[in-house]
């Protein structure tokens, strides 16, 4: 295990600069590490007004004529860690002016109560003390009246340390609030992995510096995996190809040596014409698949329906390019298949996984460092931690689900029993960030849906709220970071006390348990003990204890050169990959992976349904500066990238009567969204992009990209499908 030293040095007597080392809490893979210098700001005789800070350490004494000199603690600086071993030093344009975040001018600091009409974000400053008192009272008369399901969280990964995510379990279990299931994006992959291997556990990615065919599939590594790329560089200088299958044309596809551009939701189609070659030109390692697999018959034989040319027809490739990367992959042993998220959001999202698993087995790619597939390694890290404190429901059936990647359907059902009468947000954007967003609204605009907030800003949800209360920004606060993109647990130092009234989703949990009576000692843990708790099973196990991880900053909590399924040892019931998987069938999932167009599609076989909307609408991760809903908002985030817009081909624009600036409304039968016109060729005839992260006053009618998209949940795992979304564009005359 290794462990590299991260050296905090404490502020001295003599010194007024301290520097702190911390770690990126976003919902990036990255999970940078960074140092941030505290300085003591020194102000005689005046106040100090320039923007908020906190004042740790007041001291008075005599300067001059008896001035008075306040020493006011502010951090003035945040920088990369260069000791961090897979950041190494660099930070993104976005966390690069986090400070700008933590001070801004309009940070919420203290707690507020709407006064206005809802959305219209007039709010007037209340005590901590009249909002619990506010809260405990209203959740109190609707647990009352409605029953605890009545009440409904809705929490993200606003901040994915271990106790700003977990430390809502243990209270809204005492709740019994409704209980939140599914996943914007994460869950599908893992599930749609773990139908082929049993679990979600794969390779570790920077291992593709040792392979020689490295195949970015789906995802958009210099963009949104940024710190991986030195690793596919790294491979790159040793020989290996490196091949990018996206249906955009991103500064991945434009880096890598070849790219593969299909048509949306189609790579299903297109890996089995992958398979086929492989079994027809003699390139299946079947030693390794007879040893380590089973139901390679199976899938061989429905493989063999899905020949090049009739995949060539669906994905909008050429045959010779189906040949040439299949022959690919197969040549330039051993093979990485890099993928994350952006390829589940389509109805059959998990067959993309489950398939994509297969790849690996039939080359025997697993027995070669650097071989194998990739995605998300939280199943690794957060493996390393256990629960921070108990989950005990009071007695009694077990509270209903409701899917967070449907809010805007469970809000507005007026069938629902109980109907949803109090939300409480934490670390989420939902207007923003989930698809059919304006039914969200109209969930939101209800005068008898009381809606608690817990935000650093005035976001597009909280515009909505009875009650906002203040957030903690990360270096406000410590915790564990367990990364989603590294092979890294990860510690966060506190370098400031909270700004303002600010608190933490920890502390923010234990008051809210004290406004509802609740005094099990279980909710009012402290941050130490729940930290302990966390580290107690396999982390202590793997001789990481809190003073440890401390103490080191970073832990590798694998070997190097880690080969997962070098031997097999697949999860599965069998213990060997299932390339075909019979038992599924009952489930709703078939036998052996295949290609099925989504019901929301402009390719293939359109129903009726979505005749009138013939383009194929696609909301990437696009600008530099934003990160999902954080930071459009910064004046040097969003007012350096410009506008919202849409983009559509020459082709497209010119069926239209469109040019380049014009206005036109991008809509379906969900919504209508009006955005200027960029003619471009990021993506191919009959698909148009919006770029997601703009926030509603950045746009001229107050909507956003997830006004649009679809909000269906795929096939297995609890995903949605916002890239299984068609639209028509109408110029404004």
């Amino acid at each position: 295990m290794t462990t590299p030293t991260i050296t905090t040095p404490p502020m001295s007597e003599e010194s007024s600069t301290r520097t702190v080392n911390g770690t990126c809490h976003h919902d990036c893979p990255d999970s940078c590490g960074w140092t941030v210098t505290v300085e003591h700001v020194v102000e005689k005789g005046v106040e100090h007004v320039v923007e908020p800070v906190t004042v740790e350490d007041v001291v008075e004494q005599a300067v001059g004529a008896g001035t008075p000199v306040s020493f006011l603690q502010r951090a003035t600086k945040i920088r990369g860690n260069p000791a961090h071993p897979f950041s190494q030093g660099e930070l993104c344009p976005k966390v690069n002016r986090f400070l700008e975040r933590v001070y801004s001018p309009e940070r919420v600091l203290r707690p507020m109560r709407r006064i206005g009409p809802k959305g219209s974000a007039i709010f007037a400053p209340i005590t901590w003390d009249e909002a619990l008192v506010e809260i405990g009272d209203r959740w109190k008369a609707i647990v009352d009246e409605f029953g605890a399901e009545a009440i409904a969280p809705f929490t993200s990964a606003g901040n994915q340390s271990l106790l700003a995510l977990h430390t809502a379990g243990p209270f809204l279990a005492r709740l019994g609030a409704s209980r939140q299931v599914d996943s914007v994006c994460g869950a599908t992959a893992g599930a749609g992995l773990g139908i082929t291997y049993g679990s979600g556990r794969a390779a570790d990615p920077v291992e593709l510096r040792h392979a020689k065919c490295v195949v970015l599939w789906g995802t958009n590594t210099r963009l949104t995996n940024r710190h991986l790329w030195p690793f596919v560089e790294e491979a790159r200088a040793k020989g290996a190809v490196i091949i990018c299958i996206d249906p955009l044309k991103t500064i991945t596809a434009e880096s890598s040596d070849w790219h593969l551009q299909p048509l949306p939701g189609t790579d299903v189609a297109l890996m089995l014409a992958v398979v086929h070659i492989l079994i027809r030109d003699q390139h299946v390692d079947h030693e390794y698949v007879r040893e380590h697999s089973v139901g390679f018959q199976e899938l061989a034989s429905e493989a063999s329906a899905w020949s090049p040319s009739r995949v060539a027809a669906i994905c909008g490739l050429s045959i010779d390019d189906i040949e040439r990367f299949a022959a690919t992959v197969a040549s330039a042993a051993p093979a990485h298949f890099r993928t994350l998220i952006g390829a589940e959001h389509h109805e059959q999202g998990a067959t993309f996984f489950r398939l994509l698993a297969c790849l690996p087995v039939l080359l025997g790619s697993w027995r070669h460092r650097g071989g194998g597939v990739s995605r998300s390694v939280g199943v690794y890290t957060e493996s390393m931690l256990g629960p921070v404190a108990p989950i005990e429901r009071p007695e009694g059936p077990r509270p209903r689900s409701l899917s967070m990647n449907q809010i805007g359907r469970w809000l507005t059902d007026t069938t629902l029993a109980p109907p949803v009468k109090a939300l409480l947000v934490v670390g989420a954007n939902p207007l923003v960030t989930i698809p059919n967003a304006d039914a969200t609204r109209r969930g939101l605009e209800r005068d008898d849906l009381f809606t608690v907030v817990h935000e650093q800003f005035i976001t597009d949800t909280a515009r909505y709220a009875d009650i906002v209360l203040p957030a903690t920004t990360q270096i406000e606060s410590s915790d564990i970071v367990a990364s989603w993109g590294s092979m890294h647990l990860n510690w966060n130092e506190a370098a400031i006390a909270p700004l303002g009234e600010s608190v933490s989703n920890s502390e923010l949990y234990r008051r809210l348990a004290s406004a509802m009576g609740f005094d099990e000692p279980h909710l009012h843990l402290s941050d130490e003990e729940m930290f302990t708790n966390a580290l107690s099973g396999k982390a202590a196990d793997a001789g990481i204890t809190l003073d440890s991880l401390k103490k080191s900053g970073v832990v590798r909590i694998v070997p190097e050169d880690f080969r997962p399924y070098a031997d097999g040892g697949f999860a599965t019931s069998s213990g060997k990959a299932e390339l075909a998987s019979p038992a599924l069938v009952g489930s709703g999932l078939e036998a052996v992976p295949t290609f099925i167009t989504a019901k929301e599609s402009s390719f293939g076989e359109v129903s009726s349904v979505v005749r009138d909307f013939p383009l194929h609408l696609l909301t990437p991760k696009y600008h530099t500066r934003f990160l999902n809903s954080s930071y459009a908002h910064l004046p040097n985030h969003g007012g350096r990238e410009g506008e919202p817009f849409v983009e559509l081909t020459a082709v497209d624009a010119a069926d239209r009567e469109v040019v380049e600036g014009d206005m036109v409304d991008v809509f379906n039968d969900r919504a209508s969204l009006r955005l200027r016109a960029r003619i471009g060729d990021t993506a191919r005839p009959g698909v148009v992009v919006v770029p997601f992260g703009w926030n509603a006053e950045s746009h001229v009618d107050g909507k956003t990209a997830n006004a649009l998209t679809n909000d269906t949940i795929v096939n297995w795992g609890g995903g949605v499908s916002y890239s299984d979304t068609v639209v028509q564009i109408r110029k404004v005359w």
